[in-house]
């Protein structure tokens, strides 16, 4: 894994340099020569969150707000575990 640390004056001139180099490891972007922000791929942010995704997030993408679904009430009913 590579680590690439590009100024944010540099990001902002070849975003397509900062994400090829992101394919090989994390891209810091720095602001004043600090880091404030990290480039990496979708699949690498997947790998280090856990690849969980919440509803809330999704629900909250752009677009989201007129999805339908159907919240009908389920006849299943929980029954007494049997320890016998």
């Amino acid at each position: 894994m590579t680590i690439t640390t590009l100024s944010s004056r540099q990001f902002n001139q070849d975003a397509g340099k900062a994400k090829k180099a992101a394919q090989d490891g994390p891209v810091f972007i720095t602001d004043r020569g600090r880091p404030a922000h990290v480039l990496l791929t979708f699949d690498a942010y997947q790998k280090m969150s856990g690849g969980h995704v919440k509803i809330a997030d999704l629900l909250a993408m752009p677009g989201m707000g007129n999805v339908e679904f159907d919240l009908s009430q389920s006849h299943d009913l929980a029954e007494a575990a049997d320890f016998s």
